[in-house]
């Protein structure tokens, strides 16, 4: 079995109903009798978010089918007709188009024509069973065409309805389900030349099936021939439609049928078209899976890439098996959906740094109830919440990221706006402007000032207090040994020492020699050292002078450009 059919199922899903100008392949059926779903078909089902209304047709080659076909899709042409006596249509076509009735406005039609069953040329009676199970999977009602009259002949060649027992299997358990979710069953007959009598008064067309359903009363073997088929259409067909239809143009004009203009065709025929394609546009459901799930033009074709690889291993389709594996795919696309919702709707609302941690939890909160909205309506037979809770710890996760994200956005931007105001002060420190009698109060003036304008500057988040946690003075001893200060000899630029473990990274750690301390520490140094001495305070001085020292060696070291961050 080929490996990439699977590749197509993580194709995101979009809120279209596509109308697609021509029919194309869905299941290539290969002349070795390989089945193979369609790139290009799966392509276009993933863009159909919409619910799907899916009508198949199946029956005998050159029997008409793809006839009826174009006029449910309101066409002329379309599925191809041919005019000989081979079969045209290979492995199933599709078309999808906006649906028709208005009752069904925001559901797209999805026609699939199959290939003709019985073609001689391909002598592959089980293909032809594949062909006529995957049409009763897939579809929401299920027209079979035939030839002439409901006779036991007609009966034979439905021998492919018997078989879906063996090609189609199901839990015992589930086979009143089951039935509940196969397609309604519409027989069409063409060419239809008798009179609707039954024991000499008129029926209607479905009269004239159920009593072509009859099972004969008897239990022997010779009876199993003719009730099998009967039972299986009853069986797995309850609710059931028949329509006749005489011969549309003369034979010579069949051969160019889909050319003919109305005028050319029989008006009883034009008329029993009519009512066929009224019926199967208003009568029709959406197509709906074992619990009622609702599928839609995405899960179709996924539907369909489950079913043909199970065929195409060598196992026998299980419904259940197909959904469990369905909702497999749906839900975590739908994770996958939320996610990207969440993404969409936090890009529209959440602008970093917040001026609260509340201000973006209700963003994060807003945005989740956005992506949950999307989870939910794309998820099904999530009975056990796994998805839910997988896009839950993924929401978490963002959440989390969220937060970290919003506190660097402030970090970066509360740090930006120091940088900027301090460069003044930092220029001023460089050129030893503090350094004068009278310099330390001028540096508190202008430190002051510059943490003024920092409040002042609005948009620096959650992080914007981190600027108090820093102790702007120096150590009461440092004060003295400023012109003007009138303190002692402690040298010390200090922060609080929570601030740096708590907010790491938030401000670069200053170079000791290239900070406000080391510029007034040199400046004033040898102001103090001479007032000691002349003091007769000879040990202080001499301690001073090696601190002294030890700050112009560290000078000494290679460094960057001068800041006071």
């Amino acid at each position: 079995m080929q490996g990439n059919q699977s590749q197509l199922l993580e194709i995101p899903v979009l809120p279209l109903c596509i109308s697609m100008p021509v029919p194309i392949c869905l299941i290539e059926n290969s002349p070795a009798g390989e089945l193979r779903v369609q790139q290009e078909a799966l392509r276009v089902l993933a863009e159909i978010s919409q619910p799907v209304v899916v009508v198949a047709i199946a029956g005998l080659y050159r029997t008409g089918k793809s006839y009826l076909m174009n006029r449910l899709a309101s066409k002329r042409t379309g599925f191809s007709l041919g005019s000989t006596i081979q079969s045209h249509t290979k492995g199933i076509w599709m078309w999808c188009l906006p649906h028709p009735h208005p009752c069904r406005a925001n559901h797209t039609l999805v026609l699939l024509d199959t290939e003709g069953l019985g073609d001689v040329e391909k002598g592959n009676t089980k293909n032809d069973t594949w062909i006529f199970a995957l049409a009763v999977l897939l579809s929401s009602t299920l027209v079979y065409n035939s030839m002439g009259t409901i006779n036991q002949q007609a009966m034979d060649q439905l021998h492919y309805v018997t078989e879906l027992t063996e090609r189609i299997k199901v839990k015992p358990a589930a086979e009143a389900e089951f039935v509940r979710f196969f397609p309604a069953f519409v027989w069409a007959v063409r060419d239809f030349v008798l009179q609707l009598q039954l024991d000499g008064r008129e029926i209607t067309e479905d009269e004239y099936l159920e009593n072509a359903l009859k099972l004969k009363p008897g239990r022997g073997a010779q009876d199993q021939p003719y009730n099998l088929p009967r039972k299986c259409i009853r069986q797995f067909f309850p609710a059931r439609k028949c329509f006749v239809f005489v011969q549309p143009a003369s034979r010579k004009c069949l051969l160019r049928l889909e050319e003919l203009w109305e005028d050319e065709l029989d008006s009883e025929f034009q008329e029993q078209v009519a009512q066929f394609c009224h019926h199967v546009w208003e009568t029709s459901k959406t197509k709906t899976l074992l619990g009622g799930h609702v599928v839609t033009g995405a899960m179709l074709g996924n539907l369909a890439v489950t079913y043909v690889d199970a065929i195409r291993s060598g196992a026998v389709p299980c419904m259940e098996s197909a959904v469990l594996a369905l909702a497999q795919i749906e839900n975590s696309a739908a994770v996958g959906e939320a996610m990207a919702a969440y993404e969409e709707q936090l890009g529209r609302r959440v602008a970093l740094p917040t001026e609260s941690v509340q201000e973006l939890l209700e963003l994060h909160a807003q945005c989740e109830r956005e992506a949950l909205r999307a989870f939910m309506a794309r998820a099904f037979k999530d009975e056990e919440q796994q998805y839910q809770r997988q896009l839950k710890d993924k929401l978490d996760s963002k959440c989390a990221e969220l937060c970290c994200r919003n506190e660097q956005a402030s970090s970066d931007q509360c740090t930006a706006v120091l940088r900027e105001l301090s460069q003044e002060l930092e220029k001023r420190v460089c050129e030893g402007s503090y350094s004068v009698p009278g310099g330390y109060q001028r540096l508190l003036d202008d430190q002051r000032e510059m943490v003024e304008k920092y409040q002042r500057v609005p948009g620096k988040g959650i992080m914007v207090n981190w600027l108090n946690s820093i102790n702007w003075g120096w150590e009461p001893g440092l004060l003295g040994s400023l012109p003007g200060s009138g303190g002692g000899q402690q040298t010390a630029w200090s922060k609080e020492p929570g601030l740096l473990g708590s907010l790491p990274s938030l401000l670069p750690t200053p170079h000791p020699h290239c900070s406000v301390l080391a510029a007034l520490t040199l400046g004033s140094v040898p102001q103090e050292q001479e007032r000691l001495l002349r003091e007769g305070f000879q040990e202080e001085a001499a301690q001073l002078q090696q601190e002294m020292r030890n700050l112009r060696k560290e000078m000494s070291q290679p460094q960057g450009s001068c800041s006071i961050l």
